[in-house]
């Protein structure tokens, strides 16, 4: 039996956190199982990336070319079929990028196996592979298991350390040819740092509440001088953006909106879970379906007016009681 660890290198021909993440995973199904790990990258130059994993211990396969620099379904899957039948894999572990998640159901499909996308955990029990999987908006997390192999699986990010173990590997080169194949890359257009706001690799979560967007103390709203305080302090520090649903639904409702926030910002309740470091949730109330977004963030704080809001209720590590546009204001200051 082995379990195959599949990654691709990035536009740098380097491995991503998450894919160092799911190769700890990866190890550590393998040692429970009792069985062989085999490792398959996937890019323009492998090389690099090998030796940043090559302590892991395992078989090393690789498919590399100027076909495989860039994201594209047919030459990824073909590249993902021919090093699963160099080794002939019961077990497939990859990272959930957008890359991967459109080219590894097809793999299933070739394979005639199975494959679970999106999981949270992956490990050995009783001598098989248990997969975990969050259910019911990631407020219940679940376990699955399948006879049927190859099991393909893919790992979302952060549920897992990343590896670090570099060294010598050697690589057995596995050759695809793609010349057939009709699709082109023409190129890759990427948005500038500071106009992407949503940042999952960011270390610092910044959530906006509709707060900022109701009318102040002078009676009058300010979302001009809003937008401007949130950006400021984006660009100063990086980090990435989240909204509270009630927020982004404001838009629905008539009511003023700041420009730059989306349905996809949203944090917690429909929203997303994030996995950032830290996080700072301001003009939120920290009603229950917000903070279960943040169940994975480690450091918590808030700032919000009234003291005895749902932050205050021990859901937070630190509350600042005040005006959220005179505390951000003084914040980017300090910033510079």
């Amino acid at each position: 039996m082995t379990v195959l660890y599949l990654a691709h290198t990035e536009c740098d021909n380097t491995l991503h956190k998450s894919a160092l993440e799911t190769l700890t995973a990866a190890k550590a199904l393998a040692e429970g199982l009792g069985t062989d790990l085999a490792v398959g990258l996937i890019g323009a130059d492998t090389s690099a990336a090998a030796e940043t994993i090559g302590g892991c211990g395992a078989k090393f396969y690789a498919v590399s070319g100027a076909d495989f620099a860039d994201g594209r379904y047919s030459s990824d899957l073909a590249a993902a079929e021919a090093i699963a039948k160099a080794c002939s894999p019961e077990i497939v572990i990859a990272p959930a990028t957008s890359r991967f998640s459109r080219a590894l159901p097809g793999l299933a499909v070739r394979l005639d196996g199975r494959v679970d996308t999106h999981l949270s955990g992956i490990a050995a029990e009783d001598g098989k592979p248990v997969a975990k999987r969050w259910f019911y908006r990631q407020r219940m997390e679940g376990t699955l298991t399948r006879e049927e192999r190859p099991w393909i699986l893919t790992l979302d990010s952060g549920c897992a350390e990343p590896y670090a173990g570099s060294g010598a590997a050697d690589v057995q080169a596995v050759s695809v040819d793609v010349s057939s194949v009709r699709t082109k890359v023409a190129g890759m257009e990427c948005s500038s740092e500071d106009a992407q706001t949503i940042r999952p690799d960011a270390a610092l979560l910044c959530v906006a509440g509709a707060g900022w967007t109701k009318k102040q103390a002078d009676g009058a709203t300010r979302v001009d001088v809003a937008e401007k305080t949130i950006m400021d302090f984006l660009t100063a520090t990086k980090a990435s953006l989240g909204s509270s649903k009630s927020l982004v639904d404001i838009s629905g409702e008539g009511g003023a909106v700041i420009s730059f926030l989306t349905h996809m910002h949203q944090v917690g309740q429909t929203g997303s879970t994030p996995r950032h470091a830290k996080g700072l949730s301001t003009c939120c109330h920290g009603e229950e379906p917000h903070v279960v977004g943040w169940r994975f963030i480690k450091e918590r704080r808030a700032i919000n007016l009234d003291a005895g809001c749902g932050w205050a209720q021990g859901k937070c590590d630190v509350l600042y009681v005040g005006d959220a546009f005179a505390i951000m204001k003084k914040v980017n200051e300090l910033l510079g």
